[in-house]
């Protein structure tokens, strides 16, 4: 597997190039190849208290998630991403367990594309609410005390 660094950053420290390509990789991967027309940009990338996780391959992203902070001291994960390219090589566990690692001992709490919830038991997380379906896709919301 070639060498893929992690970064973490919060929005005041990302340049406009780098921050151009994490989004780049949200919109190809859930609005092109998962054919969800949203927001994507929902103003909470520059929120003072996210912070953004990627791993590079070459100089370019190939995942990324986004921790929020959610009212009450809850951080929230969201738009975990890979790469098409980059799918298989465990990207998404090790964003993840940085990810747990920088949120440390505060609860969490995600919503999970239903088809990934015994991906996220394996973080810790458990159900917390019933599935839905947002933008024709099942989600499953999820947390995880400490």
């Amino acid at each position: 597997m070639p060498d893929t660094p992690l970064h973490s950053a919060s929005f005041a420290e990302l340049d406009t190039h780098t921050f151009h390509d994490l989004v780049r990789l949200r919109v190809d991967v859930f609005v092109v190849e998962q054919e969800c027309a949203y927001p994507e940009l929902d103003g909470r990338d520059v929120e003072p208290g996210t912070r953004h996780l990627w791993l590079t391959r070459d100089g370019a992203p190939v995942a990324y998630l986004r921790i929020l902070a959610d009212p009450g001291g809850v951080a929230r994960i969201g738009r975990v991403v890979v790469a098409p390219t980059a799918r298989g090589d465990g990207h998404a566990g090790r964003l993840m367990t940085a990810a747990l690692a920088e949120i440390g001992d505060r609860p969490c709490v995600l919503d999970a594309q239903s088809h990934l919830v015994d991906f996220y038991t394996r973080h810790g997380f458990t159900v917390s609410g019933p599935e839905y379906v947002e933008d024709g896709i099942p989600h499953t919301p999820m947390s995880r005390k400490r």
